[in-house]
């Protein structure tokens, strides 16, 4: 609790058989300070057990054995619930040329809304609500596919080359989606 307490975390996934405190109680106390979300993990698989779980604050409950997939897409479904990455609408302002209505899988640019596909949605929304932040092909994968399908790294690749050639058009003069070589890509306007 010390630790909590000293730092922020943006989930914890916390087993219910803990040594020297059960994870109900630390749960139980987690909450009485905390809103952060927690995922129980635990080889209790009981539907009592998973049902006082939830009961006392757990936003999701996991048993045990359980695929390190299935874990990485609960706490991605958890976080993007608790962590906001955009608005529904954000509105073009003077510093970009871009207007993003997340409800209506729609962007446009100068008033123009570019037809994209809804990996290209969510690509491009992604990149534009962190401007100058790199990601790494593999990141994006993460972001592009929640499913986990199998697809090469490379597949990103195309999906820029489509985007950026979508936004060529309504952007002739600067190239918004930049390489950094052996890093990935990032979205930033020139000045």
């Amino acid at each position: 609790m010390d630790w909590l307490s000293l730092n922020s975390a943006d989930l914890l996934i916390l087993d219910l058989m803990l040594p020297g405190v059960d994870g109900v109680t630390l749960c139980q106390t987690i909450r009485k300070q905390s809103n952060v979300p927690i995922i129980m993990a635990t080889a209790k698989v009981e539907e009592g057990d998973r049902l006082r779980g939830l009961e006392i604050g757990a936003d999701d409950y996991v048993c045990k054995p359980y695929s390190h997939r299935e874990m990485v897409a609960r706490v991605k479904v958890i976080l993007r619930r608790a962590i906001p990455t955009t608005d529904p609408i954000r509105e073009e302002t003077s510093s970009t040329p871009f207007k993003v209505n997340q409800e209506k899988m729609a962007i446009s640019v100068r008033g123009h809304t570019l037809d994209l596909t809804p990996v290209e949605f969510r690509l491009l929304s992604h990149l534009l609500n962190r401007p100058g932040v790199i990601y790494s092909r593999n990141d994006l994968l993460d972001i592009l596919y929640d499913d986990y399908r199998l697809v090469s790294d490379r597949t990103v690749d195309s999906h820029i080359k489509n985007v950026r050639k979508k936004l060529q058009s309504h952007i002739p003069e600067q190239e918004v989606i930049r390489s950094v070589y052996g890093r990935g890509y990032k979205y930033e306007l020139e000045s």
